[in-house]
C-alpha cells in the first residue's frame, strides 16, 4: 500500500526537482502548452491550477507568493492580468494532460500540458518571423591574419 507518498520523485533530488518544476511553470504560463514525459505533466497539473487560482484574487500578498514560487515578473503578471480574466467563471480544471505517444529515444511516454482556452498566438512567441528574400549568413570560417 502507498500510504503517505505525496508526490513523484521522478529520480531528482528536492533542490533539482523544485528548479524543475519552476521552468515548466514559467514555459507553461508562456507558451500555454507545453510537450514533457507523462509523470512530469501529471505532476505539474496541480501545481498549475494552484497558480492560477491565486492569481485570480488579485491581493498584494498572493502575487508575493507567486513571485516566490516562480521567481519571474512577467509570468507573475501574465497569471494576474490574461489567466485572471480568462477563467473568471471556471471554478478550478484550467489546465488538461494529453497523452502524445512515446519518445523514439527512449520510450518514454510523452505528454502535451496545455491550459484549457489557450491563446494559440501564444505558441510563436519567440520563434523568428520569416523574410521574404534572402537573409545575410555570416561566414562560418575564422579570419586569419596575413603576414
Amino acid at each position: 500500500m502507498r500510504h503517505k507518498i505525496g508526490y513523484r520523485k521522478l529520480n531528482k533530488t528536492s533542490e533539482h526537482r523544485k528548479a524543475l518544476f519552476k521552468n515548466m511553470l514559467n514555459s507553461l504560463i508562456k507558451y500555454e502548452q507545453i510537450i514533457t514525459t507523462l509523470p512530469k505533466a501529471k505532476e505539474l497539473k496541480p501545481q498549475i491550477d494552484k497558480v492560477i487560482t491565486l492569481g485570480k484574487k488579485n491581493v498584494l500578498n498572493n502575487k508575493k507568493k507567486l513571485f516566490s514560487k516562480l521567481q519571474d515578473k512577467k509570468s507573475v503578471k501574465k497569471v494576474f492580468d490574461i489567466f485572471s480574466q480568462r477563467y473568471n467563471k471556471r471554478n478550478g480544471g484550467y489546465s488538461r494532460v494529453l497523452k502524445a505517444g512515446y519518445r523514439t529515444g527512449d520510450d518514454a511516454p510523452m505528454a502535451v500540458i496545455e491550459l484549457v482556452d489557450r491563446n494559440l498566438e501564444s505558441k510563436k512567441i519567440d520563434k523568428p518571423k520569416k523574410t521574404e528574400g534572402k537573409e545575410d549568413k555570416k561566414e562560418l570560417t575564422p579570419k586569419v591574419a596575413k603576414k
